[in-house]
């Protein structure tokens, strides 16, 4: 059922799926790289003498004969005891290097291209964004960030809601819709528990301000669109951005509208614990129905950390779209 194999890159490779405890894979939406931990006894029974775990070890893990996880091991935790725990990452976490760059008409597809070329990556499916960005400057950034920052425009300006992730050793752009799950979590369906949480303490903004520099008239251009209902519910919560000279009004009007579409709005994050799912990561769109809160409706994964201990369980947190 459980296949965990690790490469020395000697040549050896160690199958350690029956001597390996608490295995935890994580894989979290935005900004961090998908993660394996796994614990080992030090000197334990069936391990060989000649048997070791070094930092860029190369792990793969598959559960009922399914792909999982590939990646690099980056730290070995011991102590007194005879508990080592290991935790490896996958290709993303390479992408946390700082460079600079410039990208003229370029879609996020482009950008990710670019930027695993450049770092020695291994690239996979991609789900091509039509819309090209005009302009980005990414000076002394994190290549995740910048891929971020990409997708985000991407969002805010195509509508289309992309999902970044490694899969399995090759790094992957799908666009929210195709990754749907088949199936639904939820009353009578795998779940076992839930905590359901509305915020307006989160990325919740009901008047957005955006200024552009007017170097003809030495002044900036401010363009605002606000809520006056939601202010006087909830108090004034504004978004502020400098955009790009470059833009004209037309171009402002839309990211003001889109700006204001996508953040004048309550937040609605919910936590599923639940029996685990391989097809479930983090990026799915997954169906979720809670009677007690009226929910039956798709929510995106955000985090998800699957359990291998015996039994396999899933943890999600989750978001509306």
């Amino acid at each position: 059922m459980i296949e965990l194999i690790l490469d020395n890159k000697d040549g050896q490779l160690w199958d350690i799926g029956n001597i390996a405890t608490d295995i935890t894979w994580q894989t979290t939406r935005i900004g961090k790289a998908g993660s394996l931990q796994f614990t080992l006894i030090k000197g334990g029974l069936y391990e060989s003498a000649s048997f070791s775990v070094s930092c860029g070890d190369i792990v793969r893990f598959r559960y009922d004969k399914q792909n999982v996880f590939y990646g690099y091991v980056f730290s070995v935790d011991g102590g007194r005891d005879e508990k080592v725990r290991i935790t490896a990452y996958d290709q993303i976490r390479y992408l946390m290097s700082s460079d600079t760059y410039v990208f003229t008409g370029a879609t996020a597809a482009d950008v990710i291209q670019r930027i695993a070329k450049d770092a020695g990556l291994k690239v996979g499916a991609i789900d091509a964004p039509a819309y090209k960005i005009p302009s980005m400057v990414a000076d002394g950034e994190k290549l995740l960030d910048i891929i971020d920052k990409a997708l985000t425009l991407t969002i805010i300006n195509d509508g289309g809601n992309y999902v970044f992730f490694d899969d399995f050793g090759a790094l992957s752009l799908r666009l929210v819709d195709n990754m749907m799950v088949g199936f639904m979590i939820g009353d009578g369906s795998l779940m076992y528990d839930y905590s359901f949480k509305q915020s307006i303490d989160q990325d919740t903004y009901n008047k957005i301000k955006l200024v552009r520099d007017n170097k003809e008239t030495g002044k900036r251009d401010v363009y605002v669109a606000q809520d006056s209902a939601n202010i006087a519910k909830w108090g004034l919560l504004q978004y502020h951005e400098k955009v790009n000279e470059k833009m004209n009004d037309a171009q402002i009007k839309q990211l003001l509208d889109a700006l204001a579409a996508l953040k004048n709005r309550e937040t609605k994050s919910l936590t599923v614990n639940s029996l685990g799912q391989l097809g479930v990561r983090a990026g799915s769109y997954l169906p979720i129905v809670i009677e007690e809160y009226k929910i039956n409706q798709p929510f995106l994964v955000n985090t998800c950390t699957h359990r291998f201990n015996g039994d396999h369980t899933m943890t999600l947190e989750l978001m509306v779209v």
